[in-house]
């Protein structure tokens, strides 16, 4: 597990991973701008009444509204540009540490389109609903947070990883039988995104694990069993 997230953050320096963190931060950037100007304009529309103490109450508690819904909102921006730049990612890990691979089949942009909104707002409505749990039981938020995302992350990346190669029934039924590891993988990859500046790379790293994951799990005579009987 360690060594999978080691040898993607050392690949960092690849040409196609920088080219995808690019994209990436650009595409984070334009959506929480966005969002900060919805927030921020539709606060200052409410003001009805030009009270100092009040205006500057409203500024702060819309600057701590907007962190917290940009906290929440990352791992969806971030995991719905991933989406369409994970087979780039897939190829050069692949291409770099498993040379001797067959060409992966490609996934269709339009299925790659659904996939990523569709599993972009799961995860913003699952948090929403944890929402009270992150904001009431200090001790807990953290645990469900990485849990929840962390199998979100994993679900989606592992499957949409290991679909290149074995197709959508076999991901899933491998996704199944690598579930406790896995989440651990994609809590990892949540904890990540939650760390400033790290959460840019964060996207490009765990998908990049998860082609590790999926290629040394591959080698298991249970990964084969499975492969061979879904």
């Amino acid at each position: 597990m360690i060594s999978a997230f080691t040898k993607s953050f050392a690949q960092l320096p690849d040409p196609t991973f920088r080219k995808v963190i690019f994209l990436g931060v650009l595409g984070a950037l334009v959506t929480f701008l966005l969002l900060f100007s919805a927030v921020t304009g539709f606060l200052f529309e409410s003001v009805l009444v030009n009270i100092p103490w009040m205006d500057t109450a409203i500024d702060w508690l819309g600057s701590i509204a907007t962190i917290a819904v940009v906290w929440l909102l990352f791992p969806a921006v971030a995991s719905v540009i991933i989406g369409f730049l994970l087979e780039d990612i897939a190829e050069a890990v692949e291409k770099k540490h498993y040379p001797g691979l067959s060409l992966a089949n490609s996934i269709p942009w339009g299925e790659t389109l659904v996939e990523a909104i569709k599993f972009a707002g799961v995860m913003l409505l699952l948090n929403i609903l944890a929402l009270p749990i992150y904001l009431l039981f200090p001790a807990v938020n953290l645990l469900v947070f990485y849990s929840l995302n962390g199998y979100l992350i994993s679900r989606e990346y592992f499957e949409l990883v290991g679909q290149r190669r074995v197709g959508v029934k076999k991901a899933k039924a491998l996704r199944k039988a690598y579930q406790g590891r896995l989440l651990i993988a994609g809590a990892l990859t949540a904890f990540l995104l939650t760390i400033p500046l790290v959460n840019l790379l964060a996207p490009v790293v765990g998908t990049a694990a998860m082609v590790h994951l999926f290629h040394r799990w591959r080698q298991e005579p249970k990964f084969l069993m499975l492969e061979q009987s879904s």
